[in-house]
């Protein structure tokens, strides 16, 4: 659909988010958007596929949530979350009427967002567009996410080089696509600012702290992993944990059953690994430039750690961020026991290659890529 914004109106965008990643790398466009209100009349609607933490974050940066969908409930499948998303989506696109509207990633909800547009006949705007691994299943179910959303989408903000020409190789014109950076370095470091004079605490991380032990930090979720992938890496932190008795090993245990079954079984009773409820994004920052190795299996993180010179072992298969592996900032070392415990041996016990891959540059971004995306979206036509 495409019409002329009569002189002395403002151009409405909807920016759709659900899960607290999505909220981490859009906020920094939602306060351009803000900072810009003399062009653009901008909505936010939040849908609700991750509650808690989210709200947390919504408060934190002081977001108004024009739309709250509120739509998750306890053990809810995919089929059942896409067909509430998109029915309700529906009623906000045809309430506020926007004139593009904007996703972010490879959520449900970005998905879905994307297809509520395109049903309605709204632009698409889609943030951190191009990230691929050409594994249908891998991961489950953000691979396809993302790659539907970049075929509904009109205006695709690529992070870097390597996305846009996989964009390209799918047909897209270049005139659509813009190397933007990643939204979640604007964020991080944004967060490294307000943090720099008041440190948020730890609780019961803080003794660790003061005693400057090295901690490795782990985060797990995805659902690829489930099962025996996270058996295999609880069995690696457990052979680490006896292993490096002097080390701590802090993991931040996700709610998912899938993953607080086996993480407490195996890890438990393991004195010097602390197992501790999903931290808010803040005090997550402080404990990620606190620490000597990042293992995860998060895409977010992957993008992050690099800006705060932290090496980072992915446990996965394969990433859509191959930028990081291939500069030298990660190691790609899957579900897989024996990689986890030798990679995170040597970086704990050799000063040089630790330290050489934390001295490698963000291939990420340089925190300016909300304003490149406002500022592309004020030349579009409708």
């Amino acid at each position: 659909m495409h019409e002329e914004i009569e002189e002395g109106k403002l151009k409405k965008i909807l920016v759709i988010i659900g899960t607290r990643p999505e909220i981490i790398k859009m906020i920094p466009v939602i306060h351009e958007l803000g900072r810009k209100s003399k062009i653009f009349d901008s909505r936010t609607c939040l849908t609700g596929q991750h509650r808690e933490l989210s709200y947390q974050l919504i408060k934190y940066f002081k977001i108004q949530k024009d739309y709250d969908l509120n739509i998750m409930e306890e053990n809810q499948n995919l089929h059942h979350l896409t067909a509430k998303m998109l029915e309700k989506l529906q009623e906000v696109i045809e309430d506020f009427k926007p004139h593009i509207i904007l996703v972010q990633g490879d959520t449900t909800t970005a998905f879905v967002g994307a297809l509520a547009g395109y049903y309605q006949h709204v632009q698409v705007g889609h943030v951190e567009a191009g990230l691929r691994t050409y594994e249908k299943y891998a991961p489950f179910p953000e691979e396809m996410n993302r790659r539907l959303v970049g075929i509904l989408a009109d205006h695709h903000f690529a992070p870097t080089e390597r996305a846009k020409k996989a964009l390209l190789s799918e047909g897209i014109k270049e005139s659509n696509i813009i190397v933007t950076g990643n939204t979640a370095i604007d964020t991080l470091l944004l967060i490294q600012e307000k943090i720099k004079d008041s440190p948020p605490q730890l609780g019961e991380l803080e003794p660790i702290i003061s005693n400057r032990r090295k901690i490795v930090l782990i985060t797990g979720h995805r659902r690829e992993n489930f099962g025996e992938g996270f058996k295999n890496i609880c069995e690696a932190i457990k052979s680490l944990s006896q292993k490096f008795s002097d080390v701590s090993f802090v993991y931040p245990v996700h709610l998912n059953p899938n993953v607080q079954k086996p993480v407490y079984q195996i890890l438990g009773k393991l004195s010097n690994v602390h197992l501790i409820p999903p931290m808010n994004y803040v005090p997550f920052v402080r404990l990620m430039s606190l620490s000597h190795i990042i293992l995860t299996d998060s895409g977010g993180i992957q993008e992050e750690a690099p800006s705060l010179g932290k090496p980072v072992l992915v446990m996965r298969e394969v990433t859509e961020r191959p930028e990081a592996v291939e500069a030298g900032a990660a190691i790609l070392v899957g579900p897989d026991r024996t990689k986890i415990v030798q990679e995170v041996s040597r970086l704990i016990t050799d000063e040089k290659s630790w330290n050489a891959m934390r001295q490698i540059s963000n291939p990420f971004g340089d925190g300016k890529a909300a304003r490149r995306i406002i500022k592309y979206l004020g030349t579009v036509p409708l």
